[in-house]
């Protein structure tokens, strides 16, 4: 293969862009080490901590009761967030100090995450609006003067995602549930101080760590009165907001990940259309929780023919030739428009035509951008 391009987390944090690369193929994503930075959350806020990187205030946890006396301490509403991967799902809002007693005896009493659980941040509650950055990063030949120059990292079009699985923003978080791109919070002075004060600094931190950052970095913002902070780093491309943010872009993907796989370098900038994208999530019923699979899908032919709409399959299989449900998020509903509120109608119209026993959808995805 001239060139592998490794999408999930889960491969990076166990190490296979490190195999690939021991074998001298070209390889996009980072190392084990620099996975860290999404596969533990404690080490990510404590990189933060040490490079001084906006972020709540936060400790860190392995037993019950010091954590519950923190949370007195801290006061609600408070965070509590599995230390590990748990696919989106361990991240738990507190609005009352019965709230975090019961996640945190969920977390490190019943193991409800297993060794993802096993460790817990807890972290003040931030206000603001949460919004999606995204930079591609050439860390293996990146100095640390290179990184701080920006020569060595490219941002990309920022999005909003909706993570929690009802509208208004209620419910348990999720994988996502819908994006949108351009977000308007993310102007170009909002993005360019995400990068002074976050991106760069960041990047820089990893290579002054011993473990340089080559890949996509995705930083989860909130962004509120005093500016933008990080909730969350992950080392891959977010999801939904993939599929916003890359049919956008005017350019040339393949070029760029073959480029950072390779050492050769990045360019100054990237083009991108001035459409408006955004992807309604279409999911089982039940989701996140426990929820029915094997059920059969229809209208994806009928929904993915319509002017500027693309189906994204994620949780669906082929059984005697029929399409069913196989997954949580089931299928990914996108369309792009002139505008947002064009792209919004588009997105679902054609969902509406897509039909499954039990079928979840948020109907407010976008609704920030389209209130402002």
């Amino acid at each position: 293969m001239d060139l592998t391009v490794v999408g999930p987390e889960l491969p990076l944090s166990l190490g296979l862009a490190d195999r690939f690369r021991e074998r001298g193929l070209a390889v996009f994503g980072p190392s084990q080490a620099a996975a860290r930075i999404e596969s533990s959350k404690a080490f990510a806020k404590d990189l933060m901590a040490r490079y001084r990187i906006p972020t709540a205030r936060y400790r860190v946890f392995t037993e019950v009761a010091p954590a519950r006396a923190w949370c007195r301490e801290l006061g609600v509403p408070l965070v509590v967030k599995a230390d590990g991967l748990a696919a989106g799902k361990g991240v738990i809002i507190c609005r009352s100090l019965e709230e975090a007693d019961a996640a945190l005896a969920l977390c490190l009493e019943s193991g409800a995450f297993g060794a993802a659980g096993a460790s817990v941040v807890v972290e003040e509650f931030m206000v603001g609006e949460e919004a999606s950055f995204f930079a591609l990063c050439d860390g293996e030949t990146a100095s640390f003067f290179a990184i701080t120059d920006g020569t060595a990292i490219l941002p990309l079009a920022g999005a909003q995602d909706h993570k929690t699985v009802n509208d208004g923003d209620r419910g348990p978080n999720t994988g996502g549930m819908g994006a949108y791109s351009p977000a308007p919070i993310l102007d170009a002075a909002m993005a360019e101080r995400v990068m002074a004060e976050i991106v760069r600094p960041t990047v820089a931190a990893m290579a002054r760590e011993g473990v340089p950052f080559a890949g996509f970095l995705y930083v989860g913002l909130m962004i509120g009165s005093d500016g933008p902070r990080v909730v969350e780093f992950n080392c891959r491309f977010g999801d939904p907001e993939c599929q916003v943010v890359l049919p956008r872009l005017a350019d040339d993907l393949l070029p760029l990940l073959a480029a950072a796989a390779r050492g050769e370098g990045l360019p100054a900038g990237l083009a991108w259309k001035p459409d408006a994208a955004v992807c309604v999530v279409l999911a089982s019923g039940g989701y996140p929780g426990r929820y029915e699979t094997g059920l059969p899908i229809t209208g994806v032919e009928e929904a993915a023919a319509l002017p500027g709409v693309e189906i994204f399959h994620a949780g669906t299989a082929r059984r005697d030739g029929v399409l069913v449900t196989a997954g949580g998020r089931v299928l990914g509903v996108h369309a792009t428009g002139p505008d947002l509120r064009a792209a919004v109608d588009t997105a679902y119209a054609a969902a509406d035509r897509i039909q499954f026993t039990g079928k979840h959808h948020r109907r407010d995805i976008a609704w920030r951008a389209l209130h402002r």
